[in-house]
């Protein structure tokens, strides 16, 4: 079989992008990689391809695929079998996807709203609650539903959908409190590890997976978000 035509246009420090980078890496599938800069305007080339001007989008044998979760289950879906995700046509599969769908719905619906809202939070206390709120959601929501990861979801001892499209998040949450004039709280993890053990252990296993940190560079993400907090804060 021909091996496809695949080129990613992409910001490494961008979440939903990464997300795309997680998925190929798993699958082993080569590509082009090409980088669309934030502090300049978006080509008019590009803008052909996505008018949103956003990433990630991908180019796969001449089609044009745009949002991140789409693209990687289309890359999931375009090789013969995966341990990312099963395949559909009979019931314990069709369970699984459900699983894996309903945990991703409830990880960003329930928590991972608050994180760009502690980003960009009018003063530091306001980033303190909101980081609390997502603490409080992960102990409530998320926790149960890693009950059974060895050590990732669903006792998978390989990376599944669900880490692809959760974990370029969690990886962010562990690291970038921790930066210099953090744009994140501590308040958005303190005392998981006692309170949401599962979901501690299955985000340690994350975002210590080489296909999840291989493209992440810490430095550069906090001091794209600082900037971020910045322009927020100057319009409160």
């Amino acid at each position: 079989m021909a091996t496809a035509s695949v080129i990613l246009y992409t910001n490494r420090n961008c979440p939903w992008a990464h997300r795309v980078h997680i998925a190929l890496a798993e699958l082993a599938l080569p590509f082009e990689e090409k980088i669309i800069d934030y502090s300049k305007p978006r080509t008019p080339e590009y803008l052909k391809i996505n008018p949103s001007g956003r990433v990630p989008t991908m180019i796969y044998n001449g089609h044009i695929i745009i949002e991140s979760s789409i693209i990687a289950q289309f890359l999931a879906d375009s090789v013969a079998s995966t341990h990312l995700i099963p395949r559909t046509g009979e019931a314990q599969g069709a369970l699984v996807r459900e699983r894996i769908a309903f945990f991703v719905e409830t990880y960003f619906s329930k928590a991972n709203i608050y994180y760009y809202r502690a980003i960009e939070a009018k003063t530091d206390e306001d980033a303190e609650d909101l980081g609390k709120r997502y603490s409080d959601a992960i102990v409530t929501d998320v926790e149960p539903l890693l009950q059974d990861a060895e050590p990732f979801f669903n006792g998978s001892t390989k990376l599944t959908m669900a880490e692809v499209l959760t974990a370029s998040f969690i990886i962010r949450i562990f690291t970038l409190p921790f930066t210099e004039n953090a744009p994140l709280p501590k308040s958005m993890i303190a005392n998981l590890e006692e309170s949401a053990p599962n979901f501690y252990a299955w985000a340690r296993a994350t975002m210590e997976h080489p296909s999840v940190n291989s493209i992440y560079n810490t430095d550069a993400c906090a001091a794209e978000m600082r900037d971020r907090r910045a322009k927020a804060r100057a319009l409160a």
